[in-house]
Parts: structure tokens; sequence; C-alpha cells
């Protein structure tokens, strides 16, 4: 009797359950508004990166660090109070009090204003827990954004602070901008470790897109960032550093795709390779026979950078696939280290990983997991012209005779002597053979 009557409560609470549940999806249904939906997700880019992501790397050697987790520093709720990074805190709280002091003002002069856009920033994040409603997500904010503020100043001016920091300072110094700022600089990089810029403005009521510029890109790209303030540090990055003006360059020619052949194929088929000075990934264009392609330097940090910034396209629908279109192309260029040889040679990429094979496996197994090009890209462009060029045999046979023989120049010197021997060797035969003739 008790297990029947056990058996209809449980009936009688699924049921509950289902309709409740009918009812919320018939609300959904019913609501034809999509403008509401649009709007929502329009304010998110400030994405966790799920496990699909993650994992599209296991092979990753096991000492390196996690591309998606900051090592130093947390910004943002994500990663606050994580154990390894707690320790940041403190120097986080002397900021505040370094960068308020400095401005004249009062603390709860900041901790208004941040309150105003409190909401603002709240939806640029992807699902962050209940527990950080009201007041301390405005704590949260104020404190993360006066740091980075700091770290900025600090990223500008190369460590030299201004005088209300002691020279000793462990953070905030020549010592600590030559220990930790290329760990610094990784974790301001980080997809989840991200602050709004509408947070640094709001601090500072400044321009922050060319403070950002300066204190984390040796570049001038920066004069060409239109006036529209970016979402954050990541998105600088991605927009300045690696893809200034990609949206100009349309897609052009026939929908045919091809992949193109690796480099050492191609200087096989008489193609040559130039670096160009601005790094933009749009400048890739192929030219008579010149494959022109932006001078790019693979440093330590240069996985979780692109990572991050891959992490960031695939998650963020406005960002575009500018590097992972990148990323392709480069896969095709680079099979094996003597690829990365041969454009180490040609002055096309420089290689700081300490070997060939390295950087080899960097693209190959790492950065371009899953990873195809976008319809609109000109790379497609590129790489039909270049399949076209090196399926003409004429391209390859003239790029043999020039590799074999005016590479090196004691080649070259006995080539022309063979062909002197030999024009020497038919005028004595034709002289030897007209006498005869005339007799």
């Amino acid at each position: 009797m008790e297990a029947s009557s056990h058996n209809v409560s449980i009936g009688v609470e699924e049921e509950a359950i289902s309709d409740s549940w009918v009812m919320e999806m018939d609300k959904m249904i019913g609501d034809s508004d999509r403008s509401s939906e649009m709007k929502q997700w329009s304010k998110r880019y400030i994405y966790r990166v799920p496990a699909w992501i993650k994992n599209l790397h296991p092979d990753r050697h096991p000492k390196k660090c996690n591309a998606y987790s900051p090592q130093l520093m947390s910004l943002g709720p994500f990663h606050h109070g994580v154990s390894d990074l707690v320790s940041m805190e403190v120097h986080k709280h002397r900021a505040v009090a370094h960068l308020v002091r400095r401005s004249g003002k009062q603390l709860s002069e900041f901790t208004a204003a941040v309150r105003s856009v409190a909401d603002q920033l709240w939806d640029a994040y992807e699902d962050i827990g209940a527990e950080w409603e009201g007041e301390r997500f405005v704590k949260l904010m104020v404190t993360d954004g006066c740091f980075l503020l700091e770290l900025l100043m600090m990223g500008e001016a190369e460590g030299n602070m201004p005088e209300d920091y002691p020279p000793m300072d462990p953070v905030f110094s020549k010592h600590g901008y030559l220990n930790l700022w290329d760990t610094l600089w990784c974790d301001m990089i980080v997809m989840e470790n991200q602050l709004p810029l509408l947070l640094l403005h709001t601090l500072t009521a400044k321009e922050i897109n060319h403070l950002v510029c300066d204190a984390l890109f040796s570049t001038e790209e920066d004069t060409q960032l239109d006036q529209d303030q970016g979402l954050h540090i990541l998105d600088i990055y991605h927009k300045v550093y690696l893809c200034c003006n990609a949206d100009n360059v349309p897609r052009q020619g026939s929908d045919r795709h091809e992949d193109m052949p690796s480099a050492v194929e191609l200087y096989q088929a008489g193609i040559h390779f130039k670096g160009l000075e601005n790094l933009n990934l749009a400048g890739i264009h192929f030219e008579r026979g010149v494959l022109y392609m932006p001078v790019i330097k693979f440093y330590d940090n240069i996985e979780c950078e692109f990572l991050n910034v891959m992490a960031f396209e695939r998650l963020h629908p406005n960002a575009g696939n500018h590097v992972m279109d990148f990323v392709y192309f480069m896969d095709n260029l680079i099979d094996t280290a003597a690829d990365v040889r041969l454009l180490c040679s040609n002055r096309v990429i420089v290689n700081l990983l300490g070997s060939d094979e390295e950087l080899a496996t960097l693209i190959n197994k790492i950065l371009s997991k899953q990873v195809g090009l976008s319809d609109n890209t000109p790379i497609h462009d590129v790489h039909r012209q270049v399949s076209d060029h090196c399926k003409k045999p004429w391209n390859k046979w003239r790029a043999t005779f020039i590799h074999t023989y005016f590479s090196n120049p004691w080649v070259f010197i006995s080539l022309i002597a063979a062909v002197i021997l030999l024009v020497a060797t038919i005028m004595q035969t034709v002289y030897t053979i007209i006498p005869f003739y005339r007799k």
C-alpha cells in the first residue's frame, strides 16, 4: 500500500514537472519577437571556453601551461578565488589605492561610476553565478579594473612607474616588469580572463584603445583602428595586431577550392617568398611568382595567444575567422621542419621556439585542429593562383634549371666552362670540315 502511494506521488510530481516544462516551452514558442533574443546575444562577448574547444588538442605537451587559464592573476569573475592566483589580490588592492590617490578623487566616485554601468558589464559575461549579483560584482569590477589600468601603465612605460611606487615594488617596478610582464601579458590575452573595455573607459574617462595598443603592442597599427571602442584586450589584439582592415579585402575569382602545396614544393615550382613588415593577415597575396605574406614571430607565448584568439572567433559571431583562415594557410604551407627552414631562410617567419620541428608541430598538431577556410576569405584566391602556377610544367622545369645551375657559383662556372668547351669543339669541328668540302 505504501509503495503504491509512493508511486502515485512520484507520478504526480513528474506530471507537474512536465506541465511546467510545457508551459515554459509554449511561452518560448509563442514569443515571435526575435529582437529580444538577438539583443540578449549581442550583449555578450566574454565567454567560458567550452570543453569541446579545450579538447581539440589533447596531445599538447603536458608541461605546457593551460592556454585557456591564467597563470598569475585573475581578471573578472571566472577565475576569481583560484588558489594559485590568490597571491595577486593584495597587489590589486595596492593598485586601487595608488590609482585613486593619484586621481585626487574619492573611491566612492569610482564605485558610483562603475555601478552606473554594472548592468552592461554583467551582460558582457556568459553564465555568471548568482553569487556575484549586487555590490560584490561592483567591487570586483572596480578592483580588477584599477589593477589592469596600472598594469597597462606599466607596460606603456616599460616598468618606469610613477614615484608613488617604490623602486623595490615586487610588481609595479622595473624589476616587476622584467620578471612578470610576459606572464601577465599572456594572462591578459586569456579568453576567460577578460574585462570589458567599457569598464576601463568608465574608470578613466579616456579613450582606451590607444592605451592598450601602446602598452601591449610594439606596432604602429593602432593608428588604423577606428574610433569604436573595442570589446576587451583580446578583441583589440585580434583587430589591430592581427587582422587590421581584413574585411576590406574581398574575395575575387572563381569559387573553386584547392589546397596549396607546402613551402618546399612551392620553391621547387619556382615560387619565391617575400615578407611584409605589417602584421596584417589580409596582406597575403600572390603576384608574378611571388607569395607575399606578413612576417610573423613564433615565440613562447604565441600558442596561448593564437588559441585564445581562435576561441574568440569560434564563440563570438561578429569576430570573423581571419586567424583561423591564416592558420589553415600556414598548415598548408608547413608540413615538415624543412618547410620551416625554408621560410626562415626567406625571412618570412622568425622562429624563436628552439627548433624547426617544434614550430612544425605547433602548426600541424595544435593550432590547426578542426580549422577550415571561411567562404569569403581571399586566401581561397591565393590557394587557387598558387596551385595553377604549380600545375604548369614550364614553371617547374625553369625552377629546376635555376636551382641546379644558378644556386651555386661553382656549378654555374662549370656550366659556363662546359658551354664554352662545347662551342669551341663545334667550331673546331666546323673549321676542320670546311677545307674538306672546299677541296
